[in-house]
């Protein structure tokens, strides 16, 4: 049972990790930092966009724009640290 919850932990924070490097390539993209012409990091930022999109797109639905600022990635992060905190308080209080 230890080991199930182990990999549950371990799959949110690469599902953390994800979201975190998805918003910085797109704050690279923006900036022009980062040649989307490349078929590499075009295909990567397809995967990490097929990745985070749907949860972000619920969450720009509900929360407001401020200025030209997105704070998606944001609430989504502390959203599943939440979340992973109550999976284990509730299930596995004694494990972490």
């Amino acid at each position: 049972m230890k080991s199930l919850f182990i990999l549950i932990d371990n799959l949110f924070q690469i599902y953390l990790w994800v979201v975190i490097i998805n918003a910085v390539v797109n704050w690279l993209v923006v900036f022009n930092i980062i040649n989307t012409s490349n078929s590499f990091i075009r295909s990567f930022i397809e995967i990490s966009y097929t990745l985070t999109e749907p949860p972000l797109r619920i969450i720009r639905k509900v929360l407001p724009v401020i200025g030209s600022i997105d704070f998606s990635p944001v609430v989504l992060v502390l959203g599943l640290l939440f979340l992973r905190n109550i999976i284990f308080e509730f299930f596995a209080p004694h494990l972490f």
